[in-house]
């Protein structure tokens, strides 16, 4: 049986970008590197139309989003008076969460870095929870940030088909 490589590149191009936009919530999947792979994908399809310079930009964006996911916590978390248990404590937490269900993914990092803090300097709770919160936030602008990014490469893909 032969398949059209072109409905192929199409199809796994809409895949990637699906795993790519759950990879933007869940911290072991690279949400915008899999949903960028669904845009180069889908460049090699006739039913989509991607020029090479979206893809150049599109991959230039997915790098910077990537690399400011992974500044983002610990850089609020110091700016929080945090250490760097608190922001290991987050990404525990985050982790940890995954297997007790979607309310915990909310709780688990800011649970994790106040533990994580806590291990450092058990005496003062009160710096504990603002680095807590600093870590909890810098967690929710990347995770926001990877999500807004692969929206909008599905939005790309999408017009791509349907209206190019």
């Amino acid at each position: 049986m032969n398949v059209d490589p072109t409905i192929f590149f199409a199809i796994l191009a809409g895949l990637l970008l699906l795993i790519g936009l759950v990879g933007a919530f869940l911290p072991f999947l690279p949400g915008p590197p899999i949903a960028w792979a669904g845009l180069v994908a889908a460049h090699f399809s006739a039913y989509c139309n991607l020029d090479i310079w979206i893809l150049a930009a599109t991959g230039i964006a997915t790098a910077i989003v990537t690399a400011i996911d992974y500044i983002f916590p610990s850089l609020i978390t110091k700016k929080s008076g945090g250490s760097e248990a608190a922001t290991w404590g987050c990404n525990i937490g985050l982790f940890a969460s995954l297997f007790l269900g979607p309310l915990f993914i909310i709780v688990g990092p800011f649970l994790g870095a106040f533990v994580g803090e806590m291990t450092t300097d058990s005496s003062d709770a009160k710096k504990a929870l603002k680095a807590a919160i600093g870590a909890f936030k810098g967690f929710l602008l990347g995770t926001g940030l990877k999500a807004i990014c692969v929206m909008c490469f599905i939005w790309i893909f999408l017009w791509s088909v349907f209206f190019r």
